[in-house]
């Protein structure tokens, strides 16, 4: 899909299908205004006859366009429900009409689209905002993953360019919402991808090889794997116990990201958790839904996703990114409830459960990356499903020690419209972490386990500023929509464009 910015209006447009807006009540957008003189008042015409109640997300796709407007050179107009003309839209309800509308177009022949929707007023948001959610939209709402089907989709004749019709004094912002959504949402397609990939096959080497190809693609970027021979002169003793019990090895990828203008400037760090499936080892899941466990390495999907989209905006900053690959199996090798382990910091854990078993394999990764004395440390995990139980499906959990750091991350969330909440992380709930018999306990109990979870972490987080996301509610979608969300590749590439802003 090419997606481009033009300023010619509407009846000088060549396209197969032109994107207006019109509002309830019989009232018409700008350019539906402009069209309707042009035709005489034959869509005015067709609201009154109630072809279209301007409902949002109402579609009427008109054809033989010629014969009713003379002078306008489109095939098509799609006339696209926005609600009542004098309210805002939210940001969800602007998503929503843009899906709709990009659905009625694909059941068309349109190859070439024009979309004019941006007159529409979305509450506290410019220009910029209104192409690049349409952006993310028409990309969320095209995607499929089709690469094990041995039927694919009938292409041909699919849409292949949108372009977004902008008044010149929003020339510079349009263009940039373009440059920033194009690289966000093939951020997001590549960790849907990675993420959506059956467990036989994306395994950790499997993900250390999609970060080794970030490597040949950018110029920026450098990889490093680390294996578990490396781990164990580490001693990375929590992370490789969560790996025994599985015959495919653990392997931590290094993504290593340089593009600041000051080379020694120090990097933003983020950590993926990588665990390709995850069965809960001799603590065993249950069998209903364990196929969605290929989704708990959507931390590190996430994380690869955003280095893609870095790379593309080659952004201004030196980055390293994690993918903390990992199986958790059980067999006669796996590690045990009641084991000890040592971790890399010199921490001892006792295992209550071998299904916490993200957090063994953090906290060695998050120990590792002190060595890049980083200016911050953000870690991407599907850690809890008491994450899901706390917040649902909307919000990813958000903890960390530091206000600014969670506020940078709260204020990238809400731009981006990939929604975080905080979570509190007070010294109290160090108390439910306590071993008779080891430093830390590797759960906390049933209360406050996303919090307990994040606690866990933060006795290996010390030594820099921290920010934990527990995505584990937002990262797929169970039932009929099925499938990896991106998420917060969204809100991290904001964040991370934020920094980038702020640097100048």
């Amino acid at each position: 899909m090419e997606f481009t910015i033009t300023q010619l209006a509407a009846d000088k447009q060549t396209s197969d299908c032109l994107l207006v807006a019109i509002y309830e009540e019989k009232q018409l957008s700008s350019t539906a205004t402009q069209l309707d003189s042009l035709s005489n008042g034959h869509l005015s015409r067709l609201l009154d006859e109630g072809d279209l109640e301007g409902k949002i997300g109402q579609t009427l796709m008109l054809h033989n366009v010629a014969n009713h407007l003379p002078n306008v050179q489109a095939k098509r107009i799609l006339l696209v429900g926005c609600g009542k003309k004098q309210d805002e839209l939210s940001e969800r309800q602007y998503q929503q009409i843009v899906s709709k509308a990009f659905t009625a177009l694909a059941a068309s022949n349109a190859q070439s689209a024009v979309s004019f929707l941006n007159e529409v007023t979305l509450k506290q948001r410019g220009a910029y905002w209104k192409v690049r959610f349409a952006i993310e939209a028409v990309q969320q709402a095209r995607y499929q993953f089709e690469q094990f089907k041995s039927k694919k989709s009938d292409n041909r004749r699919v849409l292949q360019t949108i372009e977004f019709y902008s008044e010149s004094d929003d020339l510079a912002k349009t263009t940039q919402a373009l440059r920033h959504a194009t690289a966000i949402a093939d951020g997001v397609k590549a960790a849907k991808d990675v993420a959506n990939c059956p467990p036989n096959v994306c395994n950790p080497a499997y993900l250390a090889e999609r970060a080794q190809e970030l490597a040949v693609q950018s110029d920026f970027i450098n990889t490093t794997i680390i294996d578990e021979a490396q781990m164990a002169e580490l001693n990375m003793n929590a992370y490789l116990a969560v790996s025994r019990g599985s015959q495919n090895p653990a392997f931590m990828s290094v993504i290593d990201y340089k593009n600041h203008p000051n080379p020694q400037a120090k990097p933003i760090v983020l950590v993926g958790k990588g665990l390709t499936f995850d069965a809960g080892g001799i603590s065993l899941k249950p069998a209903a839904e364990m196929d969605e466990m290929k989704y708990d390495m959507g931390g590190a999907a996430s994380v690869y996703g955003v280095m893609k989209a870095v790379a593309e905006l080659k952004l201004p900053l030196n980055i390293i990114a994690v993918l903390a690959g990992c199986e958790n199996l059980p067999d006669g090798n796996a590690y045990r409830p009641g084991d000890i382990l040592t971790t890399m910091n010199g921490l001892t854990v006792e295992v209550l459960n071998t299904d916490a078993e993200g957090r063994l394999v953090l906290c060695d990764a998050l120990t590792y990356v002190e060595r890049f004395e980083p200016e911050v440390v953000i870690d991407v995990a599907t850690l809890t499903g008491a994450c899901v139980v706390a917040l649902g499906q909307h919000n990813s959990g958000l903890i960390s020690p530091d206000d600014q750091l969670a506020q940078q991350l709260a204020h990238a969330a809400q731009q981006a419209q990939d929604k975080a909440w905080r979570l509190p992380l007070s010294e109290e709930y160090q108390e439910q972490l306590k071993s008779n018999f080891a430093d830390l306990a590797n759960i906390g109990g049933r209360w406050g386990g996303a919090i307990t979870a994040g606690a866990f972490l933060s006795n290996f987080t010390k030594n820099y500023t921290w920010a934990h996301l527990d995505i584990a509610g937002t990262a797929w979608k169970s039932g009929a929509e099925k499938g990896a969300t991106g998420r917060p590749v969204a809100l991290l590439v904001q964040y991370l464009l934020n920094k980038a802003d702020s640097a100048h």
